[in-house]
């Protein structure tokens, strides 16, 4: 499984692959801007799942997500300490607060992998 992750913090990108390997993902992308994120998931690879901060240094992560979803509909999580920030954004979203804890985000993946998760 692909993971794409949309995180400016290197560190905290990298503990997201690490969680996430433990959940049976074998293949990631990353991007620490908006703009990145937009370009990398116009590339023809499959992806079963984003992970995206809110704030992004440059840009935001909800807009990144809005514009990767007007081409494709894939799972997503957002992961950020500016939960406050999704208020009338991102409806519906699975949000994580952060630091992450790899329970809560096994926990999100599951339910966006089932389906149950909002996806874009």
């Amino acid at each position: 499984m692909h993971a794409f992750i949309i995180e400016d913090e290197y560190l905290i990108g990298q503990s997201l692959r690490d969680m996430l390997e433990q959940l049976g993902f074998t293949k990631f992308s990353f991007a620490r801007s908006e703009d990145a994120a937009v370009f990398a998931a116009t590339a023809p690879r499959k992806i079963d799942l984003i992970t995206a901060d809110v704030r992004l240094l440059p840009g935001d992560g909800v807009r990144a997500v809005e514009a990767i979803c007007t081409k494709r509909e894939i799972p997503v999580i957002f992961i950020t300490g500016y939960a406050e920030e999704l208020e009338g954004r991102a409806t519906g979203a699975t949000v994580i607060q952060k630091p992450v804890k790899q329970e809560e985000l096994a926990t999100a993946v599951r339910k966006a992998l089932s389906g149950q998760g909002q996806t874009c």
